[in-house]
């Protein structure tokens, strides 16, 4: 069976992200809120979109994205503490899932941000390896750690928003839902997403490739044996006079 073209798949992926954002673009909960949701994934998807030609990712990246972005913008439709999956499920089951967990609160911003970790670790670490061109260890714990920094940073973003924001806007838009504890609750969900992400392809790299350890092994050792700071500073004066 002939797998369609990498460009191809990103076009039908593209093609089935439209028609979803077009659907949940109409009448959202609060359109303030939609339009601030949307706001870093039209980002992204511009990046994508100017960025395809050059540097073309695989279509296991691609669709990873895919379901992250398709998840995000049903919260962007509700809001995320107001995304009614609970009445789906009981749809669906006649049982309420928030009893079933012993849930007092909403959850889905919690999915997400699991899955903000769990789904684009992946395609983060891709760009490491082909633009850094990291190896070993470091394919592995650069996705984990960008994670933690993006999820970090968002959470500053967002406390900003709402702060200026204020009022009802500000709140639906930050989504604590009471939760002191819900910026760190987020973040290590979303980081806990990407550490199983990276453990099952480090899992599945050590099943098929055969020189895992060695690789792995050589990510570790040192390169490069002289000091830095004030050293390379002093060097790279001398190299500065020495070509005048």
């Amino acid at each position: 069976m002939k797998l369609v073209s990498h460009r191809g798949y990103l076009a039908l992926l593209g093609a089935l992200f439209g028609a979803l954002w077009l659907a949940l673009a109409l009448e959202p909960r609060y359109r303030e809120d939609w339009a601030l949701e949307n706001a870093l994934v039209a980002v992204l998807v511009l990046a994508i979109a100017a960025s395809h030609r050059r540097f073309l990712l695989s279509r296991v990246s691609y669709t990873l994205i895919f379901l992250f972005l398709c998840v995000h913008e049903v919260g962007a439709h509700y809001t995320y503490s107001e995304v009614p999956y609970d009445a789906w499920f009981q749809a669906l089951t006649g049982r309420s899932l928030n009893a079933a967990m012993g849930w007092e609160r909403n959850h889905f911003d919690r999915f997400a941000h699991f899955l903000y970790g769990l789904l684009l670790a992946y395609p983060l670490r891709e760009f490491f390896l082909r633009v850094a061109d990291v190896r070993g260890f470091w394919g592995y714990f650069l996705p984990l750690e960008f994670t933690i920094a993006t999820s970090a940073l968002y959470e500053l973003l967002e406390w900003s928003a709402a702060v200026l924001l204020g009022g009802e806007l500000g709140a639906a838009y930050l989504g604590t839902q009471g939760d002191v504890w819900d910026a760190q609750r987020d973040m290590a969900l979303a980081s806990a997403g990407a550490l199983i992400a990276m453990l099952v392809t480090a899992l599945i790299n050590a099943y098929l490739q055969h020189d895992f350890a060695r690789e792995l092994q050589q990510s570790l050792r040192v390169k490069a044996r002289t000091p830095l700071g004030e050293d390379e500073i002093a060097r790279l004066r001398r190299t500065k006079r020495l070509l005048g």
